[in-house]
């Protein structure tokens, strides 16, 4: 099956960095069919995440895959599986979850080990499990998390220093506040992007 796959919001964003090979890795959202909580931290994201909308529940197959990945990734093989469809898709930007977070620390450095065996390739991810990644004593080049605010460890930002996102209802409101950008344009949120600014706006939606 195919691990890395294109959303709408990374195709448009490929095309706008005009970089074709830029892929997302889902799970589930918040939880698996089998009541596996995927998104241990999550919090008021619950309410308004778009990855619990539209294709990813219209479509049953949608739902089926990202079920089927899951469970691949709590295999042995699991690097092994992702570093061999990195090589076949030859994806130069994979965002780690666009549905789905780390549920575990286990799971966490399995990410950090495919980063390290790719150092070609740039990764990176929203997420809530803010204490998994502080917790890590080194973290590749090639990887940028940017932490979520609406999770239930929002408490550990620190907004100055962490790249970290912010919820506003209008652009004008986004750009007042110092925010850079990202609704659009994925890659925006990223420090190979805009090294200089850790503030990433989304508009809700």
């Amino acid at each position: 099956m195919n691990l890395l796959t294109q959303n709408q919001k990374i195709k448009d964003t490929g095309k706008a960095i005009n970089e074709k090979k830029i892929f997302n890795f889902s799970i589930p959202a918040y939880k698996s069919t089998t009541g596996k909580v995927t998104c241990p931290f999550a919090g008021d994201c619950v309410k308004f995440c778009y990855a619990q909308k539209g294709n990813y529940t219209r479509f049953p197959k949608v739902g089926e895959a990202m079920e089927k990945k899951y469970e691949l990734t709590k295999l042995e093989n699991f690097v092994e599986l992702m570093h061999n469809e990195i090589k076949s898709k030859k994806a130069k930007i994979i965002r780690v979850h666009d549905s789905g977070d780390y549920y575990s620390p286990k799971y966490l450095n399995k990410w950090l080990r495919i980063a390290l065996i790719n150092p070609d390739v740039k990764f990176y991810s929203y997420t809530n499990s803010i204490k998994f990644v502080k917790d890590l004593a080194f973290i590749p080049q090639n990887f940028d998390f940017i932490f979520s605010d609406s999770g239930k460890q929002k408490n550990l930002i620190d907004i100055e220093n962490d790249r970290h996102t912010k919820i506003f209802k209008s652009k004008d409101e986004l750009l007042k506040a110092g925010y850079i950008d990202a609704s659009k344009i994925d890659t925006n949120s990223t420090k190979f992007f805009n090294p200089n600014n850790k503030k990433v706006g989304l508009i809700f939606h």
